[in-house]
């Protein structure tokens, strides 16, 4: 493997189906993902977890704390503090109801895999320590959806910091994968006082790297990734600070990123528009070259 792109081995055979018209995509569920950021004396580093090799997607590829959202993000009773939930739903393209449940999902994804929480007893503070038996009780109960995240905000006299996420690309699973999500990726620095934790089942391994350093081991076929998580590593890697990188994110295009298969020559052609590295060409009787 030349680098460290991850494909399934299932993907030829399904993009033939699909491009053969025997396949029916299926839609893809709402889903956020955080790029947790801090600084350090060389530069910026990254938040990311390892996926259990025994995970049926993506097992052994490097990603970032997220999830999908859960129906109950957009209860109306979430405590919110930071941009109005109609500045969100303009910013992310969707009705303000789906605005908040995306930005409840990345709050929520990011407390339940990380230990972070990106929330404050007031709309200008955050929480501290975030550790403890009654902390942890708190965040299995989420994992477990025992406890709605609106519920927990109350349980805990907290409100939601969204001003603390800058929403930075949309990618979308392409037609032909079974699991499908429409996943908004989110930056956000490490709040003072916080630290981060391999609390997610789903993770055998976490690590602070720089943006950089993390592309190349990509590139060296170290670390195994999805094509949007090297995507925004490597639109990360500029970035000198968190708080660079979070100015930069209002900028940001938003456009849906969506993988196109198509018939060529004899060949499946496998790409995602932007982004021409990812580009694969699938002979119809093998797999991708």
């Amino acid at each position: 493997m030349a680098n460290g792109q991850w494909y399934p081995p299932e993907w030829p055979a399904r993009i033939r189906a699909l491009a053969e018209g025997t396949l029916t995509p299926v839609a893809p569920k709402r889903a956020a993902t955080v790029m947790l950021l801090k600084d350090t004396g060389t530069g910026t580093a990254v938040h990311m977890l390892r996926r259990r090799a025994s995970m049926a997607f993506a097992a052994g590829a490097y990603a970032y704390p997220g999830g999908g959202v859960d129906p109950r993000d957009d209860d109306h009773t979430v405590r919110w503090a930071g941009p109005t939930r109609a500045w969100w739903a303009d910013r992310l393209g969707v009705p303000e109801s789906d605005a908040q449940a995306i930005v409840c999902a990345a709050v929520r994804e990011t407390y339940e895999e990380a230990g972070v929480l990106l929330a404050g007893p007031t709309p200008d503070t955050v929480v501290g320590d975030t550790t403890g038996d009654d902390w942890e009780a708190d965040r299995a109960a989420l994992v477990a959806r025992e406890l709605s995240f609106a519920g927990f905000l109350d349980r805990r006299g907290l409100v939601l910091r969204s001003d603390l996420l800058g929403a930075w690309t949309r990618w979308i699973t392409p037609e032909f994968e079974p699991r499908r999500y429409d996943t908004w990726f989110f930056v956000a620095a490490l709040p003072q006082g916080q630290r981060t934790r391999n609390a997610s089942t789903e993770a055998d391994r976490t690590v602070w790297i720089a943006p950089r350093e993390a592309a190349a081991s990509y590139d060296k076929g170290e670390l195994l990734m999805m094509p949007p998580t090297i995507a925004t590593l490597r639109q990360l890697a500029p970035y000198g600070t968190a708080a660079e990188a979070l100015a930069a994110a209002p900028g940001r295009d938003l456009t849906p990123v969506l993988a196109t298969a198509r018939l060529e020559d004899g060949e499946i052609v496998l790409s995602w528009p932007g982004h021409d590295e990812f580009t694969k060409h699938i002979p119809t009787g093998g797999g991708p070259a």
